[in-house]
């Protein structure tokens, strides 16, 4: 038998509520994104969406410059993917569901592509990247002999740590081939780079919102070594490899990939 609520806590509930309705209404696409869309460039606008809000800013940026600028498919390609049952219809845009908070194969499969887009970039080309909360479990993309199932082993183990989502990111970044600025390297004979993001985390920091795949990553490998040796988290050789050579570092401050990225 449910218990009878009191008026009170009944008026409190809807006043939450409503709250929460207008914090969603205030975050969604449809009511944030379209005044920070850019102009297009005069090449290709290959849009890039990862994360729970991936699928619908990519829709909302497809329908935008289509209907205000009336660019078609010849203009407007890319990949947008979003977590399982968080897909939306984004025309000239394929969509692909995957994995959250732990990787799966569809996210392996986006992710490729994502990169092999970026990397196709040219010189006349506007990469547009649109980032929310989710998105570094979506772009999953292992680094060296890294495999997925080892990847989700050491997602759930930081999840299980405690750990907060700064540093989960931090080791993220260095075990993958996408996060941390690495997306900007793919994209780098790109006209420009723009990346919008919808934050998740404290203080709004762009280098941990998705994992930071645009921007150059602060964090360093033996910042990743420390928190996982803190957080007790077992490691694999081949994430141990990854860990320990200095060539697996992460683009900083100063790389001329961001040179265009904004």
């Amino acid at each position: 038998m449910t218990p009878e609520i009191d008026p009170a806590t009944r008026a409190l509930r809807t006043l939450l509520d409503g709250f929460l309705a207008a914090a969603i209404e205030a975050a969604h696409p449809d009511t944030c994104l379209p005044a920070h869309l850019p102009p297009p460039t005069p090449g290709r606008l290959i849009i890039l969406g990862a994360g729970k809000a991936g699928g619908s800013m990519a829709a909302v940026a497809s329908r935008f410059y289509r209907e205000q600028h009336g660019l078609g498919d010849d203009r407007i390609v890319g990949l947008a993917v979003a977590r399982h049952g968080y897909g939306q219809d984004a025309p000239g845009i394929r969509m692909v569901e995957a994995g959250h908070p732990v990787p799966d194969e569809a996210g392996i499969a986006a992710t490729r592509e994502a990169l092999a887009l970026a990397t196709a970039a040219g010189p006349d080309d506007e990469v547009l990247v649109l980032l929310s909360g989710g998105g570094s479990a979506n772009w999953i993309a292992p680094a060296g002999d890294l495999t997925l199932i080892e990847k989700q082993a050491i997602t759930r183990a930081m999840l299980r740590s405690g750990a907060p989502i700064g540093e989960i990111n931090t080791v993220r970044k260095h075990l993958s081939r996408i996060k941390g600025g690495r997306l900007a390297v793919a994209a780098r004979n790109a006209r420009s780079i723009l990346t919008l993001a919808i934050s998740d985390v404290p203080f709004d920091d762009p280098a941990v919102i998705a994992s930071g795949p645009t921007v150059p990553d602060p964090s360093t490998l033996a910042d990743a070594r420390a928190i996982c040796e803190r957080r007790g988290i077992p490691l694999p050789e081949t994430a141990i490899r990854l860990l320990n050579d200095p060539l697996n570092e992460t683009p900083k401050a100063g790389d001329p990939a961001f040179a265009r990225a904004e």
